[in-house]
């Protein structure tokens, strides 16, 4: 927003390591909602359990891993160990533990027959009913749809299967809203997967144990509960693929209910615009400032700056559940996003847009806990390059400024306030698929907010400008330029007449914004010749103490056309709850959405 950040407090938020993976043969206890091994045991002899083994060329070791006396064990191993050394440890190890049995039942008074001794089992692996030799090194040895022997028990070898690495189920559910679970897969590809959603036949039948109480809701990779479902837990069983054969399977249930939504949305309007994806010939982008919850939750927030919001509705749980809704039904192509927490794009947004087809970057801001993301369409456009920067470190270390720097550094009071900005321009290259000529440079960027510092963000903009031009010039020649942001600059000021009619002069008032103590005199040139895709609507934030147009998509209007811009919600739709953000809105900016046509040449 515009006003009010400089007294913002940053949250120190931590981030508890993850635990590093046992390096020895144990056990690992595992815990299932349902018992699903029996649904998919056809692919395998009835009698054969899953013996399965992660080689991959990269790294060193391999690991083994396979279910004995009820637990899972995992080895991990050298790759150039021999094949004997191994089966004499899983021996070892089960001789152990038959051992700790044998003294259990003793300890409770229980008699041993003289067959119960410690025997050491025969372990074998074998393929094609061959014994694979036992100086054969791991790599070499555990192969696909070889047979491990442990006594009486079997198990198929399945080398590198499709495996979930990361599969969670988002805390927060809300009818009407769709839920994206995050998932993470390696030998394999989400396109691939199958996908069985279930809910409750009521309210907490889950607690009955009996698969029964779960009625089938969807197969699709994403689902969106409706009112019928609200106070009833969800369920997806997903089956990791790779196009040609499936790995083992995961449950994940809701930790809560299915809750009510808030009904009509300030967006819900604006999809009935966007209900299908563009062609090739077009684009769809979106800007938008999402409301950093670290930002969000300050008491600050909850008491001076939205103290008309209810304080659920600034919970990131909450708007993140809006803000996923929200952005799925643009169907954009491109979308440019501030203020975004990285543990929001981590765990929030990147699986939910990459559920609908987008695939994001991220630039955090040095020192802070949030900063900028860019999507983009897989199946439209793909990443080449990029190119992000600080603005800072490049006016002070890129020749390229140097004429810009010596002005900055005669007045010591401005050249301080601009060095300790941590504000960071992101530059993506995106090419066509369908034209490999067309080549996009994607900037992004959110300017310094106060609103006594216009002659800070002409700097910043100089800068930005200079770097984007240098990025197309000197690696993307006839790249085209989407330029969008909150630039924190209202139609008024000098930031915008540099970027929409070209150039700025020296005795621009922005220039003296925060007083003659702070003032230098530079003209400034636009290197690109630019439009404002959107116009410049009445706002594009409105909070309780300001309301003003800061948000913008710049083009180049000889290469991209406006062929669409998406009606901003309205004035009564934004001041149903006073000002934003509120429960049907998640931020305290306004998404600005417009498609534009590629020109052809005549």
């Amino acid at each position: 927003m515009f006003l009010g950040h400089g007294s913002r407090r940053f949250l120190m938020l931590t981030r508890v390591p993850f635990s590093s993976r046992s390096l020895f043969f144990g056990y690992i206890r595992t815990f299932s909602i349902l018992t699903h091994r029996n649904l998919f045991t056809t692919r395998f002899d009835m009698n054969m359990q899953r013996c399965v083994v992660r080689c991959v060329p990269c790294e060193s070791k391999l690991t083994i891993s396979f279910s004995l006396e009820g637990s899972n064990k995992q080895m991990l191993r050298e790759k150039t160990e021999p094949l004997g050394k191994v089966l004499s440890r899983i021996a070892n190890g089960l001789m152990k533990t038959q051992s700790k049995a044998k003294r259990s039942k003793q300890n409770k008074g229980k008699s041993e027959t003289p067959e119960a001794g410690n025997v050491k089992p025969e372990i074998s692996l074998c393929i094609n009913g061959d014994h694979v030799n036992a100086e054969t090194v791991n790599s070499d040895a555990w192969q696909d749809g070889a047979v491990l022997h442990v006594g009486d028990l079997k198990y198929k070898v399945e080398r590198n299967p499709p495996t979930f690495t990361v599969s969670e189920m988002p805390s927060s559910l809300m009818s009407g809203f769709p839920v994206c679970p995050k998932l993470e897969i390696e030998f394999g590809d989400l396109k691939d997967c199958k996908f069985t959603w279930l809910k409750e036949s009521s309210p907490n039948a889950h607690l009955s144990g009996d698969p029964k109480c779960w009625m089938e809701a969807g197969h699709d990779r994403v689902f969106t509960p409706s009112n019928l479902d609200i106070g009833l837990r969800v369920m997806l069983k997903c089956t990791p693929g790779n196009g040609s054969k499936f790995g083992e399977p995961k449950e994940l249930m809701s930790s809560g209910v299915v809750e009510a939504g808030p009904g009509t949305c300030t967006f819900d309007s604006r999809h009935l615009y966007t209900q299908k994806i563009t062609d090739e010939s077009s684009l769809r982008v979106v800007s938008y400032n999402i409301l950093a919850d670290i930002y969000a939750q300050t008491d600050l927030s909850k008491t001076v700056l939205y103290p008309y919001c209810a304080p659920y509705a600034l919970e990131m749980d909450y708007r993140q559940n809006l803000i996923k809704k929200e952005l799925s039904g643009y169907n954009a192509d491109i979308i440019c996003l501030q203020e975004v927490d990285k543990g929001a794009f981590l765990d929030s947004l990147s699986p939910a847009l990459d559920a609908f087809g987008l695939e994001g970057v991220f630039k955090i801001k040095e020192g802070q806990y949030e900063g900028l993301a860019t999507y983009f369409r897989r199946s439209k456009l793909k990443l080449l390059e990029q190119c992000d920067v600080m603005l800072r470190e490049a006016l002070m270390a890129d020749p390229l400024h140097e004429e810009l720097l010596e002005k900055v550094s005669t007045n010591p009071s401005l050249k301080e306030k601009v060095v300790s900005r941590s504000t960071t321009l992101q530059v993506t290259i995106l090419q066509s698929l369908c034209d490999p000529s067309r080549i996009l440079c994607v900037g992004n960027t959110h300017l310094y907010w106060h609103p006594k510092g216009g002659n800070i963000r002409l700097v910043q903009m100089a800068v930005a400008l200079k770097h984007i031009k240098q990025v197309v010039m000197e690696k993307h020649p006839g790249a085209s330029l989407i330029f969008a942001g909150d630039f924190n600059s209202t139609p008024s000021s000098g930031l915008f007449q540099l970027v929409s009619q070209g150039s700025v002069s020296e005795n621009h008032d922005d220039w003296a914004s925060n007083g003659p103590e702070e003032q230098i005199q530079v003209g400034l040139n636009n290197p690109f010749q630019l439009a404002s895709a959107c116009g410049v609507p009445a706002y594009t934030n409105y909070v309780g103490g300001f309301q003003g147009c800061l948000d913008y998509i710049f083009v180049e209007p000889d290469v991209l056309q406006v062929e669409q811009v998406i009606p901003l919600p309205s004035h009564e739709e934004v001041t149903t709850y006073v000002a934003l953000p509120s429960v049907s809105h998640p931020s305290d900016h306004i998404a600005l959405v417009c498609d534009l046509k590629w020109r052809t040449s005549d």
